[in-house]
């Protein structure tokens, strides 16, 4: 082969790569092992893992009920593929089920159209800010209170397509709608905030979406999908790109995932949206059929000038999540957003009790921060000694709480039991 193609050695063939960056002394792998002692090896790995049979926090990732149904239904390997189905006419199961997905997250969010592709909320955050991008307006506004990961991941998109990111800052825990309303001007391409907010709280997204049309810019908004269950959708407060992370819905708490984001959007935004969109049609004998409609992958790897560079699928993870939206219903859904709500309320007010006071000056959803003159690491090391893992210690030295349907009544009383400083009781 080297001979065929001009070449006498391995080395001549890669003379172009630098000495420095080669491989001297080999990979040096180890040997190779049995099933058995893989699965050995793994085990050891996996037992170094706590998991906590109470959990207390969320920050963007949480634990919520997954009907048994759901891993049933994604564990049938004629299902468990994430590769794009190209080839419509034997890809219409995997069609149909990102159809329904895509159908399912509309209704939940009162958009008009939604995609099956991205890879995880921060990543769909960065994705509907660059949508809105347009030739006279590359400026983007985005709330200091949204997900930091996700600010991160905007601000990296926003370096590599050349937009020019503004932070709005935070006032009380949320978004300062005066500082936007002063600085936003013709040039901004888009606003984009996070309902909730990262720290539990629930924005005037209302009047940000209305500064946002004023100014003649898109409005974007983050959502809990959950929370959608009690709060108004993003369409009803105006939303032109409604994201998130679509957790939640399904898909267990992972060491960073696989999870993915859902992206949906207004119908005249439609063609803006990047990635799979899956489209309903009829076949020359009138049966219905699902093919990959609007745009072709190759649109995706242009490079520079490529609108966005999503090139994979999240099939299966999308799969997870229409299954448990079939599965739960909107009765379902609502009764978990109303358990949240409702429980992370009773939460707070237990935890004022005992001198943890809840920061938050508005409303919030089922996140609430408390600070306390109890230092944050004192508190949750207690907690986690007795099996719980409390809140997520913030920067500042006060905890951010979060409570879904899996907690109930007797967790919450046990959390408040030990930071008030009782002895655990096995009946509590």
């Amino acid at each position: 082969m080297l001979h065929e193609i001009g070449f006498s050695s391995i080395d001549d063939l890669f003379i172009h790569i630098p000495d420095e960056v080669k491989v001297k002394d080999g990979l040096n792998l180890p040997e190779g092992m049995s099933e058995l002692e893989v699965r050995r090896k793994m085990q050891g790995m996996a037992a170094k893992n706590t998991v906590f049979p109470s959990v207390f926090r969320g920050a963007g990732a949480y634990r919520h009920f997954i009907p048994s149904i759901v891993r049933s239904v994604i564990s049938k390997e004629n299902l468990m593929t994430a590769y794009t189905p190209y080839q419509a006419e034997i890809s219409q199961g995997i069609l149909q089920s990102i159809f329904e997905y895509q159908t399912m997250i509309c209704d939940l969010t009162g958009m008009d159209a939604s995609n099956a592709s991205v890879y995880d909320g921060a990543s769909a955050a960065a994705e509907g800010v660059a949508m809105c991008r347009e030739r006279k307006r590359k400026k983007a506004f985005v709330s200091a209170t949204v997900l930091p990961y996700a600010l991160e991941t905007v601000r990296t998109y926003c370096f590599g397509n050349e937009m020019q990111l503004e932070v709005i800052p935070e006032k009380d825990g949320v978004t300062d709608l005066s500082y936007l309303e002063e600085h936003i001007d013709e040039e901004t391409a888009c606003v984009y905030i996070q309902h909730p907010n990262y720290y539990g709280s629930l924005e005037d997204a209302e009047k940000a979406g209305e500064i946002t049309h004023k100014a003649g810019a898109k409005f974007v908004m983050g959502v809990n999908p959950v929370s959608l269950g009690v709060l108004k959708t993003p369409r009803e407060y105006g939303a032109d790109v409604a994201v998130g992370e679509g957790q939640p819905l399904g898909l267990p708490l992972g060491f960073g995932g696989p999870y993915l984001g859902f992206m949906t959007c207004t119908a005249g935004m439609t063609r803006k949206l990047p990635g799979r969109i899956v489209g309903e049609t009829k076949d020359a004998a009138g049966k219905t059929g699902y093919v990959l409609t609007l745009q072709a992958r190759e649109q995706h790897i242009r490079r520079e000038k490529a609108s966005s560079n999503i090139c994979s699928n999240q099939a299966l993870c999308a799969l997870a999540v229409g299954v448990y939206l079939a599965a739960m219903g909107r009765g379902g859904i609502r009764s978990a957003a109303v358990q949240c709500m409702s429980k992370a309320h009773y939460m707070a007010e237990e935890l004022g009790k005992i001198g943890y006071e809840t920061v938050n000056k508005g409303e919030f959803f089922h996140e609430f921060v408390t600070s306390s003159k109890v230092p944050a690491a004192q508190a949750l090391e207690k907690l986690e000694k007795e099996g719980i893992l409390g809140g997520y210690p913030l920067a500042d030295g006060t905890i951010l709480w979060c409570c879904t349907e899996m907690n109930t009544k007797e967790e919450i009383d046990k959390v408040i039991h030990i930071l008030k400083g009782g002895a655990v009781d096995a009946d509590i």
